[in-house]
């Protein structure tokens, strides 16, 4: 029987939740299909996540050319380049993933006459990322790609109503939503044995409460506001804090600075990490595990966290609401609610029990919704009814 072909086509290889997606999905879409994953590398300050795809097995071609940042000379470069890849590969489905993939790789599968073409928005640039006339101009640009596609993937019902209802991106018959998959049971095995060799690595106490943030340090995740709300939780708390900034990019030197411009009382610590590669073995350290961006799609810290049946607290942006359970696996605060974030963080620091409670609903929650074999079931039905109805025509 002849294999489906799906060449799939990411923006670059950086640390998140989009690495992952197109790493599961070339790796166990099943024996039906026969799948190339083609993506660009990280930017300078991000580090890259060639080991995710490495640990399973997924050997992608690295496009050069394909730079997160517009720029006239390599996108025209990366265009020629996947029209070569398509030509030479033959697919019956291109399926991109973000916005820069998006764009140059459906374009180049409408030029090559490809039948079936796919995108997945894994966030979008719509709020937080630029002025009022450049954020109109990506939205005209996604319009006009939308029309040449053949379905939009949304990543949660949030994001899907956000794109279709406030940006208007396409028709809600063109779309669909399928939320992301990951690898989740490794969050749950040896969870002691990690929490005691990392809390020793970093010398972390044991009557200690560890806080971490993960992300990249950019100004879309507010470090800034996290910052101002450890602040007042210095003033508020007399427990024992370890704080982890986990991650790093433009923003980095920022954050130092501010860090270091603030008077800590001896009882809260703040040590930043850089990018932590096995994450899985690091969380367990963690008894909170924050995000305070502006803007969000899937959240994949607060799903990681849950599946170590860490508590969570989150602004509520993007797709956080779809992610987290309010009041039982973790907390959903209003954006920009500094005072709300304190109050509700401090509550977390101060009694272990609400954070075993919390912890607890986590890994079920998570299990249930986010394992990467319900990405994929979704992801076999999705393909198979676009062939079906190409066929059909």
């Amino acid at each position: 029987m002849k294999k489906i072909k799906v060449l799939r086509i990411i923006n670059r290889f950086n640390i998140g939740g989009p690495t992952y997606n197109a790493t599961f999905l070339t790796k166990f879409l099943g024996n039906e299909f026969e799948t190339l994953l083609v993506g660009g590398l990280p930017e300078e300050d991000e580090a890259d996540s060639l080991h995710i795809l490495q640990q399973y097995g997924v050997e992608p071609i690295l496009l050069k050319q394909m730079k997160r940042n517009p720029n006239v000379i390599a996108d025209y470069k990366a265009y020629k380049e996947l029209r070569k890849i398509i030509r030479e590969f033959q697919p019956d489905i291109v399926h991109t993933h973000a916005a820069k993939a998006g764009a140059l790789g459906r374009r180049a599968a409408k030029a090559e006459k490809i039948p079936v073409i796919i995108h997945t928005f894994h966030g979008h640039v719509f709020e937080g990322y630029f002025s009022p006339l450049k954020t109109n101009f990506y939205k005209i640009i996604e319009r006009n790609l939308a029309k040449i596609s053949t379905k939009i993937v949304a990543i949660s019902p949030l994001q899907k109503l956000d794109l279709v209802e406030k940006h208007k991106i396409c028709g809600v018959n063109k779309m669909t939503v399928i939320p992301l998959g990951f690898d989740l049971q490794r969050f749950q095995s040896n969870r002691e044995e990690n929490r005691l060799k990392v809390r020793s690595q970093y010398n972390i106490k044991e009557d200690e409460i560890a806080i971490g943030i993960i992300g990249r340090l950019a100004p879309i995740k507010d470090h800034s506001f996290f910052l101002d709300v450890l602040e007042r939780i210095s003033e508020l708390s007399k427990k024992n804090i370890r704080v982890f900034i986990v991650g790093d990019g433009e923003e980095r030197t920022n954050i130092e600075t501010r860090i270091s411009n603030f008077t800590w009382p001896i009882n809260v610590k703040i040590e930043l990490t850089s990018w932590v590669k096995d994450i899985a073995a690091f969380n367990p350290a963690m008894d909170i595990i924050c995000l305070c961006s502006k803007n969000e799609g899937t959240p994949v810290s607060l799903i990681e966290a849950q599946a170590g049946n860490i508590p969570v607290i989150s602004t509520d942006v993007g797709g956080v609401g779809d992610v987290v359970c309010h009041k039982k696996t973790g907390i959903i605060v209003t954006p920009n609610n500094k005072t709300e974030y304190t109050e509700e963080l401090l509550k977390l620091i101060e009694d272990e029990q609400y954070r075993t409670e919390l912890g607890t609903e986590g890994w079920n929650f998570v299990e249930n919704n986010f394992h990467y074999t319900r990405l994929i079931a979704d992801m076999q039905n999705l393909y198979y009814n676009l062939l079906s109805e190409k066929n059909a025509n």
